[in-house]
């Protein structure tokens, strides 16, 4: 697993570690059941503390994205065609989401470009059948393609 970190960025470490392998992730990259390098190993590859992976590690298996045993080691736990999410992970991520569109929001960004980048992301991942259907259908500018089931 190829991973690229900044160093000296103003993001830490770890969240970079953790993003990178968020995203091998969700571009199929990193299917459910892969493997991970070892926490030293792959310390050593970025030149970085192996605790700053360790806590990358510990974070993705918090999230529920990996599990972590003694002679397995990091194994991905769930990819996109792992079925929904766990109760409650949604609430959390929209929180975060939000905040993230009023981070460009707030710099100026228009409305237009910052849907734009959501679709230039999006297209970059490996979704299941179904879920492509579903971003291929529904229309952003139409609320009710949002909506819960049943509020319509």
């Amino acid at each position: 697993m190829l991973l690229s970190i900044e160093p000296d960025g103003p993001v830490p470490i770890y969240q970079q570690i953790r993003d990178r392998i968020i995203e091998a992730i969700a571009t199929g990259t990193q299917p459910a059941g892969s493997g991970l390098p070892a926490t030293r190993q792959l310390a050593v590859d970025l030149g970085v503390n192996f605790h700053t992976v360790n806590k990358s590690y510990d974070a993705l298996r918090q999230e529920g994205l990996l599990r972590i045993g003694r002679k397995s080691g990091a194994v991905v736990r769930r990819d996109a065609s792992s079925g929904p999410p766990d109760p409650g992970w949604e609430l959390d991520w929209a929180a975060r989401l939000r905040t993230l569109l009023a981070e460009a929001a707030a710099q100026g960004l228009p409305a237009a470009e910052i849907i734009g980048h959501c679709e230039t992301a999006l297209a970059a991942f490996d979704f299941p059948p179904d879920a492509a259907k579903v971003a291929e259908v529904a229309d952003p500018a139409d609320p009710a393609d949002f909506a819960p089931e049943g509020d319509s």
